[in-house]
């Protein structure tokens, strides 16, 4: 006889307590593999695929998409050890040694095996299910009814939707929109904000088209207009990423008292030879090397040098814990709000290397695939702000670390150069710090020589 088992929301690790439902991968019915993803879901940190540890049948779903589940609410049950030929063996949630699941409930890390394909079984091999797992638990909002069974709904109509914004989601939902009948002017036919508010104004000019033979009607002259009414003010839930932006900038202001230096510097040499590492080798030549990585090998060689702006403060032993590795986050706009994900160890890399790490975090953030691993554990962070165009700004301090390197946008600036006034790549260097680990000496020392890496590149040849 089969049994039902219960997946409960598993522990998403780093204090997070909650996460919002985005996408089902299966339905009711289907037939599920061990470890095989079945729900999207977004946390504070990252949106991340759920496996379920269970082989076997789909019999309930809880929770519409768009609602927020608490760690240990069920998710979904699922019937497992159904009646000889209704599972394939490799479905039937049982190993070699008679095992029902995996274990392996941890997100955002993903686990080996690969996503089986969906397949349905017959509804009596549902119904033959055991008695329900003890204990209370929510209707299920998809359970299967009785009678009969459904025509199968095409794949083109039930395949996923090319969104990767929860925001552009709620968006769609709110205006009562169907994303399946937009056409997305993103890469690979994403589904941009842009493109649901295109929609919602196409919607709405629809309905207020005037009439084809206009009949002027004047109110009466003894009887005033009507009062607009009053327009009600937007509120925005601070939950999701933006939640946890708020919460982690607020505690940085209540708790760290921090500091800032900035100075400009000529940044024409450093352009040049970012443009002669890329322009060496030809087309066999390895991938571009960008202005941000080589300014983040700058940092872990200036971090080498001032080791107290790699730290973090202990408040309750009240201790300053200076760590042996730069972990480098690097702050990234995203349609879900402003991310940074971290280069581990950017310290033993070359700028190639950090440059490839950067880049294949910066996919992951636009895609929303980052991991809580990729988003959290910095010790120092890099903040380019000039790609919004501004030269300079006095960022907070990302908790718990020391400090944050702000660099503004290159531009071309009269310049004194060697003794004449010339036109010249000039860049804003910023330096935020915490006060506690260190005074202004340290702190402008270590301005100071990243500016002069800037200016003179080969000063980091005695690194490297």
């Amino acid at each position: 006889m089969p049994k039902v088992l219960e997946f409960k929301l598993p522990d998403l690790g780093e204090g997070l307590t909650e996460a919002e439902i985005i996408r089902w991968l299966v339905e009711v019915g289907d037939v599920v593999a061990i470890d095989q993803p079945v729900v999207e879901v977004e946390t504070a940190k990252a949106m991340v695929e759920v496996p379920c540890p269970y082989g076997g049948v789909v019999t309930a779903r809880f929770g519409e998409e768009g609602t927020e589940l608490p760690v240990g609410s069920p998710l979904l049950t699922v019937a497992v050890g159904s009646a000889e030929g209704d599972l394939p063996d490799d479905l039937s949630g049982k190993g070699t040694d008679g095992a029902e699941s995996s274990g392996n409930v941890l997100v955002g890390y993903g686990t080996g095996a690969p996503a089986a394909r969906r397949r349905r079984v017959r509804p009596e091999a549902i119904s033959a299910a055991a008695a329900p797992v003890a204990g209370p638990a929510p209707p299920p909002v998809t359970a299967p009814a009785p009678g009969p069974v459904p025509a199968p709904v095409p794949d083109e109509a039930s395949g996923p939707v090319a969104v990767v914004s929860p925001l552009v989601r709620r968006l769609a939902r709110q205006h009562d929109l169907d994303l399946r009948q937009l056409t997305g002017s993103g890469h690979d036919g994403l589904i941009l904000r842009a493109d649901v508010e295109s929609a919602i104004r196409v919607a709405a000019n629809g309905t207020a088209v005037a009439p084809s033979v206009p009949v002027p009607v004047s109110p009466p002259a003894s009887r005033p207009a009507p009062a607009s009414a009053p327009v009600a003010a937007e509120r925005i839930p601070l939950r999701g990423v933006r939640g946890a932006v708020a919460d982690k900038l607020a505690r940085s202001r209540r708790e760290i008292p921090d500091a800032t230096c900035w100075v400009d510097a000529d940044a024409t040499e450093l352009m040049a030879a970012r443009a002669a590492m890329n322009g060496a080798g030809g087309p066999t030549a390895g991938p571009k090397v960008s202005v941000l990585a080589l300014l983040a090998r700058i940092c872990t060689a200036a971090l080498a040098r001032f080791p107290e702006l790699n730290s973090m403060v202990d408040l309750e032993a009240r201790e300053i814990v200076r760590l042996p590795a730069v972990h480098l986050g690097f702050a990234a706009q995203t349609e879900r709000g402003l991310v940074v994900p971290v280069v581990r160890d950017a310290q033993s890399r070359n700028a190639e290397s950090i440059g490839a790490e950067i880049g294949r975090l910066t996919e992951a953030a636009r895609t929303g695939t980052l991991t809580p691993t990729e988003l959290t554990g910095g010790t120092f962070t890099l903040n380019n702000y000039g790609v919004f165009g501004v030269d300079g700004s006095t960022p907070i301090i990302n908790h718990p670390e020391a400090a944050m390197l702000g660099v503004g946008r290159i531009v071309p600036k009269p310049w004194v150069h060697r003794g004449e006034l010339a036109v010249r790549q000039v860049v804003q260097l910023s330096l935020t710090f915490d006060h506690r680990v260190c005074d202004g000496g340290t702190a402008g020392g270590f301005l100071r020589y990243v500016a002069d890496c800037v200016e003179q590149p080969a000063l980091m040849l005695r690194t490297l």
